[in-house]
């Protein structure tokens, strides 16, 4: 990965005008700033936000966990299941 500093700035010098030069320019330089946001930027997540990440994902866990396991989904599921079971009987 690379590191960006002030010496690996790259100054870009547009045409002058409206003609299409300009656009050409114009083009290249988004071009080029999206190839380094992607290939240089902050992609990843620092060990704060992974632990954040992570608290939140048990918290979702429990809450699922809690939610799937209650008496009415279980039941739910359950008539579901048998009522699948009896259609294909007959």
């Amino acid at each position: 990965m690379a590191i960006r500093t002030a010496e690996s700035t790259v100054r870009v010098v547009r045409a002058r005008g409206g003609g299409p030069l300009a656009w050409v320019a114009f083009g290249n330089e988004f071009a080029r700033r999206r190839w380094r946001a992607l290939l240089c930027g902050d992609g990843g997540m620092s060990t704060a936000e992974y632990a954040i990440g992570t608290v939140a994902a048990a918290a979702f866990a429990g809450l699922l966990y809690t939610v799937v396991t209650g008496d009415s989904v279980t039941a739910a599921l359950t008539s579901l299941v048998e009522r699948a079971l009896q259609s294909g009987v007959e």
